[in-house]
């Protein structure tokens, strides 16, 4: 079976800067730390990485850092971080990417930006720029945020964009699950409306704080299928941000205090999930865990090498010079 996870994170702290990193998630998840999760059945295993939310500055040397990582672990695609509403600077952004044969999208992660940013001018001039280059656009919102990106996706109906998490809807836990809302239900259909818009199963354990069932979220997976068809539809791991929890049964090394941790077996669990529930309902798995995301993220057409762009390492000054 072959798995192509159209979500997966790499950071080192020693190497780039981050700001949002705590508890277990302050160390380094780079490719020693990606072999001992490797998925037990999948041959081949590739992966697209997507930006892990570094300093703006840090922004071009994450792609490079991945770049270099890229041969030995299997990444076929980076989704590279970028301020979409800079003008002439995000203009600039895209172009020093286009250096990068490996760079297949951008991100510019909505979730803690104000409401309305996604559909302001200057935004919306930023992602036609995207869409122009033929990059796709990896949207990371929570629910009540889904209205704009339907919107975006109406004023640039040749933007390729995909919906990490399904939009984050609040899934509770295990113990204590919530049932897909009715508004999440609906903003997630209206999106669906447009063409080129995409979804990945992927974050829903992490939106569970890593206290999850297969049986809690089935119903959200349900509803995606309905609303996007399976052909939309792409398995995403989200490591190793949906992997960190409460200790898994037999832990060696489960904090006394109960506190959350790195679930070993947590990307497995979750890929194995979404392929039973894929099964019972006679979905098709390989479009699900490999056809789509490699028809979206086009890795099975190289994009050839820009020669005519600004050296990487004069642009990464440039963009420090001219941060707002």
């Amino acid at each position: 079976m072959r798995v192509l996870d159209s979500h997966l994170h790499l950071w080192d702290p020693e190497v780039l800067t981050y700001t949002w990193l705590e508890g277990p998630m302050a160390y380094r998840f780079a490719d020693l730390e990606l072999e001992h999760a490797r998925l037990g059945l999948a041959e081949p295993e590739k992966s697209v990485f997507v930006q892990a939310e570094t300093i703006e500055d840090d922004f071009l040397a994450e792609v490079d850092w991945v770049a270099g990582l890229a041969p030995a672990i299997g990444i076929v695609g980076i989704v590279a971080g970028i301020r979409l509403d800079r003008g002439t600077d995000t203009v600039a952004h895209l172009e020093g990417l286009l250096a990068e044969p490996l760079v297949v999208g951008v991100r510019h992660n909505l979730q803690g930006e104000p409401d309305g940013l996604a559909v302001s001018a200057a935004f919306v001039t930023g992602a036609r720029e995207v869409a122009a280059r033929d990059l796709s656009f990896d949207v990371c919102v929570r629910e009540n945020q889904l209205p704009d990106i339907a919107r975006l996706a109406g004023a640039i109906p040749e933007l390729r964009l995909v919906l990490d998490h399904l939009g984050k809807p609040a899934v509770g836990t295990a113990a204590s699950p919530l049932a897909p809302s009715a508004e999440w239900a609906r903003d997630l259909t209206e999106l669906a409306r447009h063409a080129n818009a995409f979804c990945k199963l992927s974050g829903l354990p992490g939106e569970a704080g890593g206290d999850w069932s297969a049986e809690q979220l089935e119903p959200f997976l349900d509803v995606a299928a309905d609303a996007f068809g399976v052909e939309r539809l792409m398995w995403g791991s989200d490591w190793p941000v949906s992997v960190i929890g409460p200790a898994e049964a037999g832990d060696p090394h489960a904090p006394e205090d109960g506190a959350a941790t790195y679930q070993p077996t947590a990307r497995s669990r979750w890929a194995d999930a979404v392929i039973a529930w894929a099964e019972t309902r006679g979905h098709d798995l390989d479009a699900l865990l490999w056809r789509n995301a490699e028809q979206f993220y086009r890795t099975d057409r190289p994009r050839l090498l820009q020669t005519d762009v600004a050296p990487r390492s004069g642009l990464r000054s440039w963009l420090r010079g001219h941060r707002g």
